[in-house]
């Protein structure tokens, strides 16, 4: 057992509260244990600068932030500059949301994903894709019930969730003590159907072994198999 009593096949308490804020098209509070983060979808009737004109495509895209008091030691806000872990973190929410919607279907439209962190206890970009999903869903929704679209652009939900090696056994959904002494690390984002978008996993110690590769990826997949259940219930 670990300390908050978790099987190491378990996840945390996960929630979805859907309409969260008032103002963005789609917004959740995702909670995985006591990492929090209020995630919101917006959307804007232009394309990216950067994209040809005749592209049949619209545009996703994600931001993400750790609030000042979010984690134990106040952190300051990134205002000029944004650091590489939260580059890298953003990168991977917009590419993981767009390799889940066919964005011919939102043409002339740009997403954005916004993914705030209020309090961090581990697990905080995949959090942040899951609540992603659930807000992106929230917005296409609406858009399909006041005609900016007229087809829904989902190919097919996505989930994320955290694993490690930690003493020699496959912990699922990691907090932030264990992820702070994981000897192995690992983020997994996957599509409903089993198809990979993300298997990050690094060794921090001792190297892992092929056998403890496919054990990770299956313990992942379950737990990704649970979130996706949850998604229905917010139908």
């Amino acid at each position: 057992m670990r300390l908050d009593n978790r099987k190491n096949n378990e996840t945390r308490e996960i929630k979805f509260t859907t309409n969260y804020t008032k103002h963005a098209l789609g917004s959740v509070l995702v909670e995985f244990g006591d990492t929090k983060v209020i995630t919101t979808a917006s959307v804007e009737h232009t394309k990216p600068k950067w994209m040809d004109k005749e592209d049949p495509r619209g545009w996703l895209t994600a931001e993400y932030s750790l609030l000042p008091s979010s984690t134990s030691t106040r952190c300051q806000r990134e205002r000029t500059k944004i650091s590489g872990r939260t580059q890298e973190i953003q990168r991977l929410i917009g590419r993981s949301l767009r390799a889940c919607i066919d964005l011919t279907k939102i043409p002339d439209l740009t997403i954005t994903i916004d993914a705030d962190v209020i309090q961090a206890d581990g697990g905080t970009r995949t959090a942040s894709i899951c609540g992603g999903f659930v807000a992106l869903n929230e917005a296409i929704k609406k858009m399909l019930a006041d005609g900016t679209i007229t087809e829904n652009p989902i190919i097919e939900p996505i989930a994320a969730i955290s694993a490690g090696i930690i003493d020699g056994e496959i912990k699922l959904d990691l907090n932030y003590d264990e992820d702070s002494h994981a000897q192995v690390d690992s983020n997994i984002v996957l599509t409903q159907s089993g198809k990979i978008i993300e298997f990050q996993t690094t060794a921090e110690g001792e190297p892992y072994n092929y056998s403890q590769m496919l054990e990770i990826f299956q313990l992942a997949q379950k737990g990704i198999n649970e979130i996706i259940e949850k998604y229905s219930v917010l139908e």
